[in-house]
């Protein structure tokens, strides 16, 4: 059945792989960011800045996410104007999209100065592990502003389907910032070494350019110019700010539901042990590269199923979404097997501790079972959102890790005395939540539309 459904269905799959690749690199860039930090950290610096950069991470990424969900906003209402061929609709929401973001950015910087550092003082951490982060984590939030305006044009792009300058953009802005920290860290060329402060300003410098280079990209590329006409930076609609806001918030307080369980997680591990943390922060390290990658798909979903939904062909939507769901679980089983046959090798690229190692690999086997249902939730939260569903999935997400996966995490981490293996299982219970609870509410609308169409 799968097999003739393939033949039958063979371009929807190459034409949701061909744009979901650069997605996915483009995706796997912004969190390789992070990847390097830890790395460079874990091999240069030591255990207690490890546990540092897992503590920032673990605060700094909330605060993020909720930026990143804002900018994301934009992408299915690009893809649904192009679905309409609206050139002047998607001219005009990049414009407001770019001041929302914009403004969102400097909201978040307050919040993370006047929040999270008083947040990272007040976690029953280890003093050494604050005393460390604290720094760093000021020089990660100077970030927040060109990361915003370069994901504004990016997810312009992304919603027209090009996808691959974001791509080339992100490659050559991480190697950059190897480069920066390594310099930075370890003080070449007459720079004095600076440890982990070091990696912050690599990533500032490095999203900086970025952003740059993304935004001339889309202002100054033919292919872009019938849109640019209508580009007016400042020419501010309250209504169509709201529009992209409407889908926008929703979509940040998923990414919060989901990232800030993992942080929560981070934090009760800091209460296990410093080695604890940092063993989570090797593994959650390896697990948010396939992560970014599985939302790579979602994100081509997005795109395709909000086409589709634009132009109100509903079996295309369907199609689209089956394709989807089937090329994020033919990826995240290599990614288990990878994790399971590779447990003991993957963590000493990330950590020389033989603690650290002993623990990361451990969880990498737990880690191996989550793929699963990690991949499949968040293509879910992509189809749903490429059809303006964004409300009840996000009560799903907060149901799934704040009412199952973290209370679960925390039950079988400290009361029963688990450790760190006991949260990652609350982990992978939410995320299995998550992901059928996704699938069901995608049946429900399919049906609903079906219904609709028959009795029309």
């Amino acid at each position: 059945m799968q097999n003739t459904f393939y033949k039958n269905n063979k371009r929807f799959y190459w034409s949701t792989f061909a744009l979901a690749g650069p997605v996915i690199i483009s995706q796997l860039g912004q969190t390789l960011v992070q990847t390097a930090d830890t790395v460079i950290v874990g091999k240069f610096v030591g255990t207690i800045p490890l546990a540092a950069v897992s503590l920032v991470h673990s605060v700094f990424i909330v605060v993020l996410v909720l930026g990143l969900g804002i900018a994301y906003g934009l992408t299915p209402l690009i893809a649904q104007a192009n679905g309409r061929r609206d050139k002047k609709e998607a001219g005009r929401l990049l414009s407001n999209s770019l001041w929302l973001n914009i403004i969102a950015a400097i909201f978040l910087f307050l919040l993370v100065d006047y929040g999270s550092m008083y947040a990272v003082e007040h976690l029953d951490q280890d003093p050494r592990v604050v005393e460390t982060a604290k720094p760093y984590l000021f020089i990660l939030m100077l970030s927040i502003v060109p990361l915003m305006v370069f994901n504004t044009f990016k997810q312009f792009a992304e919603g027209l389907g090009f996808t691959k300058q974001a791509m080339n953009i992100t490659i050559w802005g991480n190697v950059l910032n190897v480069i920066l920290a390594i310099i930075f860290v370890k003080g070449y060329f007459g720079i004095e070494p600076m440890g982990i402060v070091g990696v912050g300003y690599a990533t500032l410098i490095d999203r900086i350019l970025m952003m740059i280079a993304m935004s001339a990209y889309v202002l100054k590329a033919k292919r872009f110019k019938e849109y640019m006409q209508y580009f007016k930076i400042f020419h501010v609609e309250l209504a169509t700010v709201k529009r992209i806001f409407k889908i926008g918030a929703p979509v940040a307080m998923q990414y919060v539901f989901e990232v800030g369980a993992f942080a929560v997680a981070s934090i009760i591990a800091g209460k296990i042990g410093a080695v604890e943390q940092a063993s989570h922060q090797v593994a959650i390290t390896l697990a948010s590269m396939t992560y970014m990658m599985a939302s790579g798909i979602a994100s081509a979903a997005t795109i395709k199923t909000g086409h589709s939904f634009g132009k109100n062909n509903m079996e295309r939507v369907q199609k689209f979404a089956k394709v989807s769901y089937h090329l994020v679980l033919i990826f995240m089983v290599v990614c288990a097997l990878i994790f399971a046959i590779f447990n003991k090798q993957l963590p000493l690229f990330i950590s020389d501790d033989t603690a650290v190692i002993a623990i990361s690999a451990q969880l990498l086997i737990i880690a191996g079972l989550f793929q699963l249902f990690d991949g499949t939730q968040v293509v879910g939260l992509g189809v749903l959102r490429g059809m303006g569903d964004v409300n009840t999935p996000t009560f799903i997400t907060f149901f799934a890790y704040w009412v199952v996966g973290i209370p679960v995490a925390y039950v079988l981490g400290i009361h029963l005395n688990m450790g760190v293996q006991g949260i990652w299982y609350g982990l992978t219970l939410g995320l299995l939540t998550s992901s059928v609870l996704l699938f069901f509410r995608y049946r429900y609308i399919i049906g609903k539309y079906n219904i609709k169409k028959g009795n029309d």
